[in-house]
């Protein structure tokens, strides 16, 4: 009964909070990190100011002002849920923007040149010879930042997300943790 009604549940949210930010995450800083790689400077400086602004606050400050700044102060209804997703997803999307773009800067300068000298446009050595390259050496990076949002799923206890976390620290002020073995 205590796996059913508290531990479960609580693994169940985790897993969701994170797993909904990852690809949220993932796909908001691949678009930055582009973004910040373009050479027009209508798309590039928003995205940087975007990235550097979101990347300074601290990610339990950022859920607080989304779960009690925005639906006290605007009046606008978001559930714990949604709070630590945005702000999971917009601090983390924001790191994954700068490694995305370190990872594409970290190339040798010929490679994009060669392909230039092929005659490929930009997006063609965008996609096709850059990116296929830099995924490599920005792979265990990404990786560990996605491990980041599993492990920062957990602050959701303190906007009373029923997490695990919570499940766990409810439990114990309950008193109905059992006897040990």
């Amino acid at each position: 009964n205590l796996w059913k009604t508290y531990i479960l549940p609580g693994i169940q949210g985790t897993l969701a909070a994170a797993a909904v930010s990852i690809v949220l995450a993932l796909v908001l800083g691949a678009v930055l990190g582009v973004g910040r790689l373009s050479s027009h400077p209508g798309i590039r400086w928003p995205c940087a100011v975007f990235v550097e602004f979101f990347r300074a606050v601290p990610l339990l400050i950022l859920i607080f002002i989304l779960y009690f700044g925005v639906s006290r102060g605007l009046g606008i209804n978001i559930s714990a849920f949604t709070a630590l997703v945005l702000g999971l997803m917009l601090y983390n999307g924001s790191v994954l923007a700068e490694i995305f773009r370190a990872g594409v800067a970290s190339l040798p300068r010929g490679q994009s040149e060669a392909a230039y000298a092929l005659g490929m446009r930009k997006t063609q050595v965008m996609t096709n010879v850059l990116l296929p390259q830099a995924l490599r050496a920005m792979l265990p990076t990404i990786v560990s930042q996605l491990v980041v949002v599993l492990k920062d799923s957990a602050l959701g206890f303190l906007i009373l997300y029923p997490e695990l976390l919570y499940q766990a620290r409810f439990l114990g002020s309950q008193g109905q943790l059992g006897s040990p073995i």
